[in-house]
């Protein structure tokens, strides 16, 4: 009889609303200090992620966030430098069921005092944007070229066949914003469905988990559907995840973002997500470790070819297998394998037409 477990530890967490729960007072309570602008992103993403997926979660589930919902205008009148999280926070919050309607006065404060205008960035204009319209107010609305330079952005469909992250990360952002986040169709053409397709070769030949999953979203909300080769790395990897309790006080320096973005890819493939038990306390969450991508040894590898490099794949396909390692020829052949966009990317990867650069 000493073995009989109790029924309450047996079935915790058994459904994916009570385990979505338990992220999210873990990411209110546990990881950081209430307020501090890592616990301003780390629980903007993760309630972007519910509300954004249509998550209905257990009654009282939101009351961790009571007190920050409660304060968040003096909050964000004190740091408006940090008026997006905030923003995203409350419309979140608003919209997944706290109870409460801060967000439409927030939303006039912001394009009153003009915070949007500051932005530099026309990616952080774009997301000032999306977040005032859920409230109906256009922030930059004399700016009438703002969603054309995004569009000119993500159709060069060139800038993504070679490595940059930051790009990469851009583009996937812009298809979420101008999809609402798969809720309207963001009126995309083949150029920009190309984009997503060279960066997330990248990502493939770097196994980068969390931007092929951001990059997999992308490409959903755009309404094609990613390459099943990277769906199921992508699903493969989410299960090796794990999520233990540590203990101490202090930031963990982990992966949850690549966590959350993988659960979210998986969500919104109608494949599950958040299948693993939140434990108690502060948790950290540790990404599977896999070799390392073959992106590096093949960059290295076209570079020594110098003017032996052709951007035709069919005749620098064997050249290239026999250069490689094993390894990296495998996770090639999947990339190869995975899109029928491949040989067009190689010939932008390959960058020959670099080659006659006077010096």
């Amino acid at each position: 009889m000493g073995n009989v477990v109790p029924l309450d530890v047996l079935f915790r967490q058994h459904s994916m609303a009570a385990r979505q729960a338990a992220m999210l007072d873990r990411f209110a309570q546990e990881r950081r200090r209430d307020g501090d602008v890592f616990w301003l992103k780390e629980n903007a993403e993760a309630l972007n992620v519910l509300e954004s997926t249509g998550a209905i979660l257990p009654e009282g589930a939101l009351e961790v966030h009571r007190g920050f919902y409660d304060e968040v205008e003096r909050r964000m009148g004190f740091f408006p430098q940090y008026y997006r999280f905030f923003l995203g926070l409350c419309l979140d919050l608003e919209d997944l069921g706290i109870g409460g309607q801060k967000g439409g006065k927030l939303v006039q404060w912001v394009a009153d005092q003009g915070l949007a205008r500051a932005e530099l960035s026309d990616l952080q204009r774009a997301e000032a944007r999306r977040l005032c319209l859920r409230r109906g107010v256009d922030p930059v609305a004399e700016d009438g070229g703002l969603t054309d330079r995004l569009r000119g952005f993500a159709r060069r469909s060139e800038t993504f066949a070679l490595p940059n992250k930051k790009a990469a990360y851009e583009l996937t952002h812009i298809i979420f914003y101008l999809s609402e986040y798969g809720r309207q169709d963001p009126e995309v053409g083949q150029d920009f469905i190309d984009s997503l397709h060279f960066a997330g070769t990248l990502a493939f030949l770097e196994l980068n988990l969390d931007l092929l999953a951001e990059i997999c979203i992308a490409l959903r909300f755009a309404g094609a559907t990613p390459p099943e080769v990277w769906e199921t790395w992508l699903s493969d990897q989410v299960e090796l995840f794990r999520l233990e309790a540590v203990p101490g006080a202090g930031a963990p320096q982990d992966d949850y973002h690549p966590w959350l973005v993988v659960n979210w890819a998986m969500r919104v493939a109608g494949k599950g997500g958040f299948a693993q038990q939140i434990p108690e306390g502060r948790v950290v969450f540790r990404q599977p470790a896999p070799t390392a991508g073959p992106l590096r040894e093949l960059s290295d590898c076209l570079y020594q070819m110098d003017e032996a490099r052709r951007g035709d794949w069919q005749k620098m396909r064997t050249p290239v297998q026999e250069a490689l390692s094993d390894d990296a020829r495998r996770v090639l052949l999947a990339a190869e394998a995975a899109t029928d966009r491949f040989e067009t990317f190689f010939a932008g990867f390959a960058r020959t037409g670099m080659q006659q650069v006077a010096l």
